[in-house]
C-alpha cells in the first residue's frame, strides 16, 4: 500500500512514537474532526460525547475519505452513531487492562487495610484490626480482557475468583470458578467488580434485585460504566448496611452535579474515571494502532473490530 495520511488525537509523545515508526506515512495531529486533512484514510479518535458534550450531527462532508477509525477507548458509548458509518472501526480493548486491574486491587487493599486512615501524624497511636485479603472471594461481572487480567493478578494473591461471563457461559480460565448466574455472583462475593460493556441489555444490570442478594458487607467496585449501576438502588443497599463500601470510578452522569448524594455518602469513594489512565496508556494505544495498521495495509482482519449489533 502506498503512503497514507493518518490523523491522530493522541498526545504529542504518542504521536512522536507513531511517526518514528511510520517514516513512509504522513501523521497529522488534530484537535477536532473537521480538522483532518481531506486525504486522511485512518483516524485515531478520542471520546466525543463526554462531560456533557454532545455531537448529534456529523461535520459537513463526513465521512470524508476515511476508511478506518481507531477509538482510544474500549467502549463505544462515548461516540455518536454517525461515527460508525466509516467502513472499519476498532476499539482500544485490552490496552488498559493491567492499569484497571491494578486500580481494582488498590481499592480492595485500601479498604481492607484502612488506608489512608491508619497513617499517624502525632504520638497518639491506636491500633486498628486490618482485614485480610487472602482467602476472600472476588466476584467479576464480565470476563473480557479486564476481567481475565484482574483474575490472574488476584489468584497470585490467593484470592478466590468467581466470575460471570457473557450469556452465563462456563468460563475456562485457570483458577477461576464460574458463577451460574448474577445472583450467585452477588451472594458469594466479598468484592464485586462490574466489568461489562454498557449496552441496551446491560443498562442498570446491577439494580435492586442484584444488590438485594449481595453478600453482607460486600465491597462493590464499578470500573466499567455508570449506567450499569442503579444508583438509587445502591443508596438503599448502602444505607441498609448490606453493602459496606462502594468504589466508583464511573458514575451516571459524569461528572455528577454539585451536591449529589454520592459525593457525601460515608461509604462511597469516587474517582474521576481515571482507572484506565496511566503514564503508558497512550503509548499502549499507539502500539495497538501500529499492529492494526499493518493489518489494514495488507487487507487482513483488524483487531478489536466493533460489532454494532453486540454493542461493543
Amino acid at each position: 500500500m502506498s503512503r497514507i495520511t493518518i490523523a491522530s488525537q493522541l498526545d504529542p509523545e504518542a504521536n512522536d512514537f507513531l511517526q518514528a515508526r511510520l517514516p513512509n506515512d504522513r501523521l497529522v495531529a488534530v484537535q477536532g474532526l473537521p480538522d483532518i486533512p481531506p486525504d486522511t484514510r485512518a483516524f485515531i479518535v478520542r471520546p466525543i460525547n463526554v462531560r456533557g458534550v454532545s455531537m448529534p450531527e456529523p461535520p459537513s462532508g463526513w465521512p470524508f475519505q476515511l476508511e478506518w477509525i481507531q477509538l482510544v477507548s474500549s467502549g463505544i458509548d462515548a461516540y455518536p452513531d454517525w461515527l460508525f458509518t466509516v467502513p472499519r472501526v476498532t476499539t482500544a480493548r485490552g490496552t488498559a487492562s493491567h492499569s484497571i486491574a491494578e486500580f481494582v486491587l488498590a481499592a480492595i487493599f485500601s479498604a481492607a487495610k484502612h488506608l489512608p486512615d491508619i497513617w499517624v501524624r502525632d504520638a497518639r497511636w491506636s491500633f486498628t484490626h486490618l482485614s485480610p485479603v487472602r482467602g476472600t472471594t472476588l466476584g467479576i461481572l464480565g470476563f473480557g480482557s479486564i476481567g481475565q487480567c484482574l483474575a490472574d493478578k488476584a489468584r497470585a494473591l490467593d484470592i478466590h475468583v468467581l466470575a460471570l461471563g457473557r450469556d452465563n457461559r462456563t468460563i475456562d480460565h485457570p483458577g477461576v470458578e464460574s458463577a451460574k448466574d448474577i445472583r450467585e455472583l452477588a451472594e458469594r462475593s466479598d468484592h464485586l467488580v462490574i466489568a461489562v460493556p454498557l449496552t441496551a441489555a446491560t443498562q442498570y444490570l446491577v439494580g435492586r434485585d442484584v444488590l438485594s442478594h449481595s453478600k453482607s458487607g460486600q465491597h462493590l467496585i464499578n470500573i466499567a460504566h455508570g449506567g450499569l449501576l442503579d444508583q438509587e438502588a445502591l443508596r438503599e443497599a448502602l444505607d441498609s448496611g448490606r453493602l459496606r463500601l462502594a468504589t466508583l470510578d464511573v458514575t451516571d452522569p459524569e461528572p455528577l452535579p454539585e451536591g449529589h448524594w454520592l459525593y457525601f455518602h460515608p461509604r462511597v469513594r469516587i474517582s474521576p474515571h481515571t482507572s484506565s489512565v496511566s503514564t503508558d496508556s497512550q503509548r499502549n494505544i499507539a502500539a495497538l494502532f501500529l499492529d492494526n495498521l499493518e493489518r489494514f495495509k495488507s487487507g487482513r482482519q483488524l483487531l478489536n473490530s466493533v460489532n454494532i449489533a453486540r454493542g461493543y
